[in-house]
């Protein structure tokens, strides 16, 4: 069982500890602190077990009494991870040649976690998408391999199960819960072709309808894409590395949804300005984006990308739901001097409010009172429309891409772009 207390893991120069959660934070007594400097440390999902790396071997013991589970001889692991049901521990250390092995070994390790045993070891050069994902029932597991998906049943790893084959695949995410599995797919672009996001559903891969929704966009570097609760939606946060418009020295992010039942949009977002957090709601069925230059925005949206409550703006970086989905967190960590606003999201309405705080106006949060409205419901009403025209000038780019000839009209359109986003960009300044 786990600790009916939370832990804290700590890790630093002089070891690694355990501390026992609130109302008091102190040495947790049943774990002996080792001394030695930790390379990593996870504890598994359900917190029954914790691992950790100490530069001679990898421990796992039972955080409640201490006792120890397994231990491995891996003095170079330097990351670790559970699956999903403790059956596995998957360890991975840096890929090296060396002239006794000029092809290098096999850098990562799947473990029979009671026993001990290697059930296999793989090549891993890269530490993105380091660790294969399980389903939350461990029926099915998948990894990345070049261009291609590979997928594991009932932790058998001796057989590739399926494979899903597509060009230049770069990320991918399981759905969570347990069968049917999903999973959703990400290809960069290339010489002037769009990345795209697909979702398929295991193991339905073949034929060009077999996916069961796919979003097409352009400036995507790289992506985040997060699975809602259950596993009816995938949100994709785009980003680039450098925002060619200067607006931005971090890039510039765009968020794409995607349902199983094949809709897609482009979420629209009434700041302009990095996106610093997207959070889904346990319901799934909405969730909250922190974005825009600071002060930053808080909204809300629906499933149907429609803003369903604005909380207006602050220094904020981060959104968390409460496992029950009632309670969301609004706060400023990092480089920021931020709060931690609580609000009770179903009559939003604050619970709590720091103590550096005035007392803000209602009117400033509310959905159909936005600082935007109040200040100039004319400069408003134009950036939505301008959002509007650019919306139907990314689709066309798009259908251009694809190959479909567009017409002369389209084309001067899309013409337009440059200066409609100056324009744009003029009136949210000026706001």
């Amino acid at each position: 069982m786990a600790p009916p207390v939370p832990l804290l893991a700590v890790r630093g120069s002089d070891g690694t500890s355990l501390l026992r959660g609130p109302p008091h934070c102190e040495p947790h007594a049943a774990f002996q602190r080792d001394c030695r400097p930790s390379r990593c440390v996870t504890f598994s999902t359900d917190g029954t077990l914790f691992g950790w790396c100490n530069g001679q071997n990898v421990s796992i013991v039972n955080p409640s009494d201490g006792a120890v589970v397994s231990t491995f001889d891996l003095p170079k692991t330097a990351l670790l991870e559970f699956s999903p049901l403790n059956n596995i521990l998957v360890t991975w250390q840096l890929y090296t040649k060396t002239q006794d092995s000029p092809q290098g070994e096999a850098n990562l390790q799947l473990w029979e976690l009671r026993s001990g045993r290697l059930i296999k070891a793989l090549y891993q050069k890269k530490v993105e998408s380091w660790c294969p994902s399980w389903s939350e029932d461990e029926k099915i597991c998948v990894r990345i391999v070049n261009n291609e998906l590979h997928f594991y049943e009932d932790n058998d790893f001796d057989s590739i199960a399926n494979k899903l084959h597509m060009q230049k695949v770069s990320d991918f995410a399981l759905s969570p819960g347990g069968q049917p599995s999903k999973v959703a797919v990400y290809v960069p672009g290339s010489k002037g072709a769009p990345s795209f996001v697909r979702l398929y559903q295991y193991p339905a891969f073949g034929g060009p309808t077999a996916a069961l929704a796919n979003k097409s966009f352009f400036k995507a570097d790289r992506v985040m894409m997060q699975w809602n609760k259950k596993a009816s939606a995938v949100l994709v946060t785009a980003s680039t590395e450098v925002d060619k418009t200067g607006a931005s020295y971090y890039g510039e992010q765009t968020l794409h949804y995607l349902g199983v039942n094949g809709e897609t949009a482009l979420v629209q977002l009434s700041k302009n300005g990095p996106i610093y957090d997207v959070a889904w709601s346990p319901s799934s069925t909405e969730f909250c984006v922190v974005y825009g230059f600071m002060p930053a925005k808080a909204t809300v949206f629906n499933l149907k990308c429609d803003p369903v409550y604005d909380f207006g703006t602050g220094p904020r970086n981060a959104a968390y739901y409460s496992p029950q989905g009632h309670i969301l967190i609004l706060a400023g960590f990092g480089n920021l001097r931020g709060q931690m606003e609580v609000w009770d999201v179903k009559n939003y309405k604050q619970e709590a409010k720091p103590e550096p705080e005035p007392p803000t106006d209602p009117a400033a949060v509310s959905n159909s009172q936005s600082e935007a409205s109040i200040g100039d419901a004319e400069v408003e009403k134009k950036i939505k429309n301008l959002k509007k025209k650019l919306k139907a000038i990314e689709e066309l780019k798009e259908q251009q891409a694809s190959g479909k000839v567009l017409q002369k009209n389209q084309v001067e359109k899309i013409q337009k772009e440059e200066q409609l986003l100056k324009e744009l960009q003029e009136l949210q300044i000026g706001q």
